[in-house]
């Protein structure tokens, strides 16, 4: 796909318009090298126009009956859909993830959508009996303006999904994506201008540590959501809590375990392996099963097997429909990763797949790392340990249940944990004991509506894709009424 390369403007409120300044960001196609698009450099001062403009936006979408509100949000999925192959090719320049993993996020960003808006009726408050001659009662309301920063690694699906639950609950959402992939959440922006109403929705481009920050500190947003990493992670509630208090939700990182128990089927876990790892978008994912634990018995021909289907992966350009595994998205994770790789190799790691850059013709200046597979390492190693965010599986075997569970447990992090076994009660004690917040029995990556998705530890605070996410957009009000 060639984008021409043009320069983007900013929604704020009624206004199509640049930073203060003038400045401008360049995002580059991963695939190519080639400079795609420009957009504008928010800082502190264009961030205050924009609250600006949620906080006047605010009091009509509150006032709106949650069924209105709920046409809106379905009326945007409607839209999402009927531009569902403009923005999944905006994706693929933008961010180097094959065609039909980015075709699959816009039909998950307009489910999500949906899914808030059917839910509209359901934030109720309760009565609570107390006194005779008293009516004890709570009330579910908005906070106002709401701030989402959003990652590289799904431009529109984190983009349009989570927005729907703010909007839904009568918020006014303002959007910072990613500066590495910004195209495909201003264009959301375009196609939302007939649907929601100037200031209800706002995406704005910049920097984290400009733009980003400036949500962060802004004192008119009080409820903030983070998706990436820890390290910002942490920066993010220490900033906000520098300035006034905030209710702030963080998904964050992970190194997530996938445990083969002896008797697991074969055949299904070393499928469920090289789909754990999310490799069809270069294992840029925070649920990535990247820590691999395979009982002895089993594990010579398990990683042969699984190092088999990894060669075999076709990498190359991801607007290519037979691509199954493309660029990583940005010079500075490509280096990250290929760090990594060097650490393999200076400790005498074990490569088993993958392991090196490919140039495909035509994208000789192309980020491309194959699927990468290293075998026997240590469980206290940093490619053990520490989240890489790419298309890097490490593996290690085990002799017993408990030392599975106890290797799985030895991280900071807990977002995510699977495991492949026919022992009921096995699978059971490994739900129960593993410290994670999403557990998978024989089956890996899925994700279904309605149900919460969060992290235990490091990876996070706080539970998105159910009613949960929904009601963490509403405080709790008591009314207490004295009527005798």
């Amino acid at each position: 796909m060639t984008v021409e390369a043009r320069e983007l403007q900013v929604r704020v409120g009624e206004e199509w318009r640049g930073a203060r300044d003038g400045e401008q960001i360049e995002t580059t196609n991963p695939a190519t090298g080639e400079v795609i698009a420009s957009f504008p450099r928010f800082r502190a001062a264009d961030v205050e126009d924009t609250v600006a403009a949620a906080k006047a936006a605010f009091p009509a979408w509150r006032e709106r009956a949650p069924l209105e509100r709920a046409a809106a949000v379905r009326k945007l999925a409607d839209v999402v859909l009927e531009h569902a192959e403009e923005l999944a090719l905006l994706d693929v320049a933008d961010n180097g993830s094959p065609i039909r993993e980015m075709r699959s996020d816009a039909q998950l960003a307009a489910g999500s959508l949906r899914y808030y808006a059917g839910l509209a009726l359901e934030l109720r408050g309760e009565t609570i009996p107390g006194e005779y001659g008293r009516l004890d009662y709570t009330l579910r309301q908005p906070f106002g303006v709401v701030g989402r920063v959003i990652p590289f690694n799904h431009p529109l699906m984190f983009a349009g999904a989570k927005i729907a639950a703010p909007l839904v609950a009568g918020n006014t959402v303002i959007v910072k994506p990613s500066e590495h992939t910004s195209l495909s959440a201003l264009r959301l922006a375009e196609l939302a201008e007939d649907v929601l109403p100037p200031g209800v929705l706002s995406i704005i481009t910049g920097y984290g540590d400009e733009a980003g920050d400036a949500i962060v500190t802004h004192p008119e947003v009080r409820r903030l959501a983070f998706i990436g990493s820890v390290e910002i992670g942490r920066a993010i509630q220490r900033r906000a809590a520098e300035h006034v208090v905030k209710t702030v939700t963080l998904e964050l990182g992970g190194k997530n375990p996938l445990v083969i128990l002896p008797d697991a089927d074969l055949e299904l876990a070393v499928a469920g392996a090289l789909r754990g790892m999310n490799f069809t978008w270069q294992g840029q994912s925070c649920g990535s099963t990247s820590r691999l634990l395979v009982h002895s018995s089993l594990h010579r021909e398990f990683i042969e097997l699984l190092a088999e289907r990894m060669d075999a992966m076709r990498s190359g350009p991801p607007a290519d429909e037979a691509t199954e595994t493309g660029a990583i998205v940005h010079r500075r994770q490509f280096e990250k990763v290929l760090g990594y790789l060097e650490l393999g190799r200076m400790e005498g790691l074990k490569l088993a797949a993958g392991g090196a850059t490919v140039a495909h013709p035509g994208l000789e200046d192309g980020m491309f790392i194959r699927p990468t597979l290293f075998d026997d390492v240590d469980p206290g190693s940093r490619l053990f340990r520490e989240e890489i965010f790419g298309p890097v599986l490490v593996a290690t075997a085990f002799e017993r249940f408990e030392d599975a569970v106890r290797i799985a447990n030895d991280t900071s992090y807990g977002l995510t944990a699977s495991v492949f076994t026919n022992n009921l009660a096995l699978a059971h004690r490994f739900a129960r004991d593993v410290e994670a917040g999403f557990v998978w029995v024989n089956d890996v990556t899925k994700h279904f509506p309605g149900v919460p998705f969060g992290g235990f530890k490091d990876s996070g605070v706080g539970r998105e894709e159910s009613y949960d996410e929904l009601a963490s957009y509403t405080q709790v009000k008591n009314v207490n009424v004295n009527f005798g």
